[in-house]
Formats: structure tokens, sequence, C-alpha cells
């Protein structure tokens, strides 16, 4: 059976864990006339592009999830529900609940904020549960202004426990550092 460009792309997509620049090469070289299937390179995603320098520095951040916007609450929690998510708190009668699966959450939330964001809970494992020690959102908060990061939201500093700050990344997206819990004894 002779085969085109084209299916030999998608042969290579479904047979090979292929890479980005994998695909690229595949596409490509479905597009001009062979008789010889293209040959595609694989590149490792453990070998390093180019030399870096580190910025990590080290900020634990806590449980990361994803806050929706969402224009109706029981659609959405059906919806979500269908995907294997489960209700772990919330209240339905104030327009919010939070869903998890597995490690991954979803905050739900009607008529709250503007736009989906990203949110962090210094504080809070992945399963919600307080952790004795942790980054409180205050010094998370003076960690990225020492960084040159704009701080939208800013913390009380002179306040403990429960705070909250946002930060909006290059694109526009808003990540909130929302900590529910007391601060850490230190």
């Amino acid at each position: 059976m002779k085969m085109s460009g084209k299916m030999r792309a998608e042969l290579a997509m479904k047979t090979l864990a292929l890479t980005p620049i994998a695909l690229l090469a595949a596409c490509s070289a479905s597009q001009k006339p062979h008789s010889e299937p293209p040959v595609v390179a694989q590149v490792s995603a453990a070998e390093p592009v180019a030399e870096q320098p580190s910025t990590n520095h080290n900020t634990d951040v806590g449980a990361f999830s994803v806050s929706l916007t969402v224009k109706d609450l029981a659609a959405s929690r059906e919806f979500y529900e269908k995907l294997g998510f489960v209700v772990i708190a919330g209240d339905a009668t104030q327009n919010w609940l939070i869903l998890q699966n597995g490690d991954h959450a979803i905050g739900l939330f009607q008529g709250a904020f503007e736009r989906n964001m990203i949110t962090f809970n210094p504080g809070w494992g992945q399963h919600q549960e307080t952790l004795t020690e942790f980054t409180d959102v205050r010094e998370i908060q003076r960690s990225l202004v020492e960084r040159g990061v704009e701080i939208q939201l800013k913390a009380d500093e002179s306040t403990e426990g429960p705070a909250s700050i946002i930060v909006v990344d290059p694109d526009g997206n808003p990540i909130l550092f929302d900590q529910h819990v007391p601060s850490p004894k230190g």
C-alpha cells in the first residue's frame, strides 16, 4: 500500500511519542513529493537546548489550582463531574465550588472575578491539608518585589494569617496567591 505524506505523518504521530520539533519535521516532509517515508528525528526532552542561567529562586508558592469564572455554576459543576472531578469545598449558595480529581483542583466562581486565573495557596498541600511549614504570602510578596515583579493586589505587611496578592504575567494572565491559613510559626 502506498501511503501519502499526510498518512505517514499521522501514523508517526500515533506510533511514536513525538516532540513538537519531530512533528514539524514530519509535517513539512509530508508536503514534498517523496518516494521514501520522511525521516523524523526524535529529540529527547532531557537534552538541554542551550545553557540558561538559573532563575530558580526556590519560593514555595503552595497548592496549585485553576480558578475559572463561570456563567452557570450548576452547569459547570455537572460538566466537571463528568470529567471525574468531585466537589471538595465551597458553597453553591455563595456561587463558588472547589472540585478535585486526584492532585488536580479547579475552582468554579460565578460572578467573583472577570478572568480565569492561576491560583496558588501558600500553607496548603495539594489536597487542601494545612502545612506546618510554608512560605507566608507576605514573604512571597517581598520576594517578588525584590525580583522586580509588580504586585497588582498587595497583602498588608502589618498583618498575619490569611491574605492574598495578585500579579499579572506578561500576557495579562492574573496569578492569585491566596493564603487561607494562619502564618507559619517561625
